[in-house]
């Protein structure tokens, strides 16, 4: 089987415009990562600037070790909400990078089909078990593939499902963490308080 210019145009045509959208596509998500962290560090530097200006205005131990408790949940929060971030930029960039994967093998497979069959239709007399030993070997080969894409979906899902478990846990960790150390807290200034002589004035 031979190629025309045309179809070999075409097809180099083709070829750079999926290389084209998925150069797009990785930038997209460069640029969605910058974004993303430009604004993590415009908002990390506002909210340095107004706990420092609250750390230097306490008075005692305690109000200082309440302000560094009511900032350990939402710092666990935000680095997990980053990490979602993250998460869902890098999601959204490889499902196009995999659409485009799929399409292609399609687009291959088919052509191949074509191909063989050309090849069956143009075939000496006394080639058909060969043609049909090629045509199995295709066959063979696409279920094997469609095996593996199944198998790495339910991978993928699998991967997802153990994130949000993960990112869950440790939100809920942080709250937790958060919450003892109040308490902790608490009774540490309960105790001060007590133990504290009073002068009358």
């Amino acid at each position: 089987m031979s190629f025309t210019p045309e179809q070999v145009a075409a097809a180099h045509k083709a070829n750079l415009e999926t290389l084209l959208g998925l150069t797009s596509k990785a930038f997209e998500g460069v640029e969605k990562l910058v974004e993303l962290n430009m604004q993590v560090v415009k908002t990390t530097l506002a909210e340095n600037v107004e706990h420092t200006k609250k750390a230097l205005s306490v008075r005692d131990a305690q109000e200082l070790l309440a302000l560094q408790v009511s900032l350990i949940q939402p710092v666990a929060e935000k680095a997990v909400a980053y990490s979602r971030h993250v998460y869902e930029i890098a999601t959204d960039t490889q499902s196009e990078f995999t659409r485009v994967a799929e399409a292609q093998l399609a687009e291959n497979s088919r052509n191949m089909q074509t191909m063989v069959d050309n090849l069956a239709r143009n075939a000496p007399a006394g080639s058909e078990s060969t043609v049909a030993i090629v045509k199995s070997a295709i066959a063979a080969a696409n279920n094997a593939y469609e095996s593996v894409q199944k198998a790495t979906k339910q991978a993928v899902e699998i991967a997802e499902s153990n994130f949000q478990a993960a990112a869950s846990a440790a939100t809920n960790a942080a709250q937790q963490a958060g919450s003892a150390t109040a308490a902790t807290a608490a009774r540490a200034a309960a105790a001060a308080g007590k133990k504290a002589p009073t002068t009358a004035v």
